[in-house]
C-alpha cells in the first residue's frame, strides 16, 4: 500500500510512519522503508542500513533522514536534529567536558569523541585508504584524506575565495579576517585564532620536540614541520605558480604569492593601517609596535624579531660569510652588508661622492653623506645649541637632555638614548668586528676605531700635549699622558709609566703586569 503524504508537514509525516510501521515505504519516498520482525520487533533503516529496536529511538531516527532540526541553540541559533546533540552542543558555550580519558584526563565534549580518542592510546586505526593504505582512527579523517588524493575542496571563504578540504579549516580561517582569537594559552594568556597554533605555541613552554631530522639532528615540535623542512635538504619545490613559474616548498607561501599578483593586501595592522600580502609579514610588522622579540641566540641571548635576521645573526658567531662581491671578491656574512657594498660597483646609483668615492642610490642619501666631508650642520638644538648635519642625530641628541634612554639591550638589559651606540653595544656581546683595517686586517667594533688605528700605520701624532708638547697618535693616549701633569693625579706605574687618578686603580693595573707571560 502507498500512500502520498507530501502535502503534510513533517510532523504529520512521522506521525503517519510510525503508525504504519508494517508499511514497507513511507509516501513517496521509496529510500526511507521499515522492515518488521516478528521475534523482536526491530525495525532496520533502508538509507544507512540502522537497526533501531525502541519506537522512540526510531522516531528520532527518521527526523535525521527528513533533515529535521526541531531543537535550536538560544546562543548561536545552530539547530540539531536531536535534543541530546542539542545538549551536547551546549557543553562548546559553556566549555564543560564531561568525558575524561583514564589514561591521559583529557576531556571531550561528547563521549563519541572520547571513544575515538582511546584509539589514540591503544594505536587503532580501523579506517583504512583505498588508495595508499594509509591508516586512521577517526572516519571523518579519512573522509578528509581521501581529498588529499582527489584534491577536492569544497569548502570555499566567502571574504577571499580561499579553498579548504575540511570545514574546520575554513572555519579557523575565517578568524583571520574577524581577528576573532578564541584559544587562550593557560600559561602566558596569548591568544590564538586557531588551535592548532595554540598547540603548537604550548610546545614553546614545554620545550618538546619529539620530531628530529635524520640529516642534521634539527628538533621540531610538530611532524609537519619536520615533513617541511626536509623539503630544505631535498631542495623540493612541487607548488607552482601558474603566472610566473616561481615555485614553493609549502602550498601556503604558494597561495600568499597569488596575492602579489593580484595587488591584494587582506591583511591590515590595527595600529597603522598598512596592508600586507603574507600573514606572516603582517606579524612581523605588529613587533615593531610592540617591540616583541621572540627570537633568541642561543649563543648570546640576542634577541630578534625575526627569525632571518637571528639565522643571519648565526652567521656572525661561525665567521661564515655567504655574500661574496662578484666585482672585487669582498666577502660578508649579512646580507644587507652585501647590499650596501655593491652600490660602489654599480653604474646606475648616479650620487657618487668626489671627495670619497662613495656611492649612493638616493639624493637625500648622498646631501646627508657630504656633509660629513663639508662639516655642514644645518641644524641646531633649541636647548644647548649644538649643532648636527642629520635631523636623527638631533633627535636622539635630545635624548640627553631629557635622560630619556629608549633602548635598551636584550642580553644585558643596558640602555642607550641613542640606537647606534645600542648596536655597538651588541658586539660587546657577540664579538663581531665588522671594520677591518686594510694594511694588516686587525677587526674593530667600531669604525671611529678603526680611523684612530689607521694613524698609527701612517705615524700620524695629531694629539700634542699642551704641557710638555708630547706628540700622540691617539686622543685617548693624549688623555691618559695628561694625567701626569695634573695635581693630584701621582699615581704612575714605574713599568709603563701609565698614570691613574687613584691608588686603587693603580693596583688593579699592577696585577696586569703580574699575569703577563716573560
Amino acid at each position: 500500500m502507498h500512500t502520498n503524504v507530501d502535502g503534510d508537514s513533517i510532523e504529520a509525516k512521522k506521525r503517519y510512519f510510525v503508525s504504519n510501521l508494517s508499511v514497507k515505504t513511507f509516501g513517496t519516498n521509496t529510500n526511507l522503508q521499515v522492515l518488521t520482525h516478528t521475534d523482536n520487533k526491530s525495525f532496520k533503516c533502508h538509507v544507512c542500513s540502522k537497526v533501531i529496536s525502541q519506537i522512540g529511538d526510531w522516531n528520532r531516527h527518521i527526523g535525521i533522514h527528513m533533515n529535521e532540526k526541531p531543537y535550536s541553540c538560544d546562543v548561536c541559533n545552530k539547530v540539531y536534529s536531536q535534543k541530546t546533540h542539542l545538549k551536547e552542543h551546549y557543553r562548546t558555550h559553556t566549555n564543560e567536558k564531561p568525558y575524561s580519558c583514564e589514561v591521559c584526563n583529557k576531556k571531550f565534549f561528547r563521549k563519541a569523541y572520547l571513544n575515538e580518542h582511546y584509539r589514540t592510546h591503544t594505536n587503532e586505526k580501523p579506517y583504512s585508504c583505498e588508495v595508499c593504505n594509509r591508516g586512521f582512527s577517526h572516519k571523518s579523517h579519512l573522509n578528509a584524506h581521501y581529498r588529499t588524493h582527489t584534491k577536492e575542496k569544497p569548502y570555499s571563504c566567502e571574504v577571499c575565495n580561499k579553498k579548504y578540504s575540511r570545514r574546520t579549516h575554513l572555519n579557523e580561517h575565517y578568524l583571520t579576517h574577524s581577528n576573532e582569537k578564541p584559544y587562550l594559552c593557560e600559561v602566558c594568556n596569548k591568544r590564538f585564532s586557531q588551535k592548532k597554533n595554540l598547540n603548537v605555541h604550548y610546545q614553546l613552554h614545554s620545550k618538546e620536540k619529539p620530531y628530529t631530522c635524520d640529516l642534521c639532528s634539527r628538533d621540531f615540535s610538530r611532524k609537519s614541520n619536520l615533513n617541511r623542512h626536509y623539503r630544505t635538504h631535498s631542495n623540493e619545490k612541487p607548488y607552482f605558480c601558474e603566472v610566473c613559474y616561481k615555485s614553493f616548498s609549502q602550498e601556503s607561501y604558494l597561495n600568499e604569492h597569488y596575492l602579489v599578483h593580484k595587488n591584494k593586501k587582506p591583511y591590515l595592522c590595527e595600529v597603522c593601517n598598512k596592508g600586507f600580502s603574507k600573514r606572516g609579514n603582517l606579524n612581523e610588522h605588529y613587533r615593531t609596535h610592540t617591540n616583541e622579540k621572540p627570537y633568541s641566540c642561543d649563543i648570546c641571548n640576542r634577541r630578534f624579531s625575526r627569525k632571518g635576521n637571528l639565522n643571519e645573526h648565526y652567521k656572525i658567531h661561525a665567521n661564515e660569510k655567504s655574500y661574496s662581491c662578484d666585482i672585487c671578491g669582498k666577502t660578508f656574512s649579512l646580507r644587507r652588508y652585501f647590499v650596501s657594498h655593491t652600490l660602489v660597483h654599480t653604474d646606475d646609483k648616479t650620487y657618487l661622492c668626489d671627495l670619497c668615492g662613495k656611492a649612493f642610490s638616493g639624493k637625500s642619501n648622498f646631501n646627508r653623506h657630504y656633509r660629513n666631508h663639508t662639516k655642514e650642520k644645518p641644524l641646531s638644538c633649541e636647548i644647548c645649541n649644538k649643532r648636527f648635519s642629520q635631523k636623527s642625530h638631533l633627535n636622539e641628541h635630545y635624548l640627553a637632555h631629557t635622560n630619556e634612554k629608549p633602548y635598551s639591550c636584550d642580553v644585558c638589559n643596558k640602555e642607550f638614548s641613542k640606537k647606534g651606540n645600542l648596536n655597538e653595544h651588541y658586539r660587546t656581546h657577540t664579538n663581531e668586528k665588522p671594520f677591518s683595517c686594510d694594511v694588516c686586517n686587525k677587526g674593530f667594533s667600531r669604525k671611529s676605531n678603526l680611523n684612530e688605528h689607521f694613524q698609527i700605520h701612517t705615524n700620524k701624532k695629531s694629539f700634542s700635549c699642551d704641557v710638555c708638547g708630547k706628540t700622540f697618535a691617539l686622543k685617548r693616549y693624549l688623555i691618559n699622558h695628561n694625567l701626569i701633569h695634573i695635581d693630584g693625579k701621582k699615581c704612575l706605574c714605574d713599568l709603563c709609566e701609565k698614570a691613574f687618578v687613584s691608588k686603587r686603580n693603580l693596583n688593579i693595573h699592577y696585577r696586569m703586569h703580574s699575569r703577563e707571560k716573560p
